[in-house]
């Protein structure tokens, strides 16, 4: 399971369940997101293996 946090820009910062907050003092507010989550993609669980976290900014989804 996962804990999946937004902030007030919607960037998604996700967390395996248990682990402590991974950015030390973040420029924005982050909000946990009340729904649970059980799934997520292959790219999100490898990232969270890797780093420990899973990191988007809402730019990056943006389309010139």
């Amino acid at each position: 399971m996962f804990d999946v946090y937004l902030n007030s820009r919607r960037d998604l910062l996700v967390v395996r369940k248990g682990l402590p907050f991974p950015l030390g003092r973040p420029s924005y507010k982050w909000r946990k997101s009340k729904k649970r989550v059980v799934m997520v993609s292959e790219e999100i669980k490898q990232a969270v293996q890797r780093q420990g976290y899973y990191l988007r900014k809402r730019k990056a989804l943006k389309k010139s």
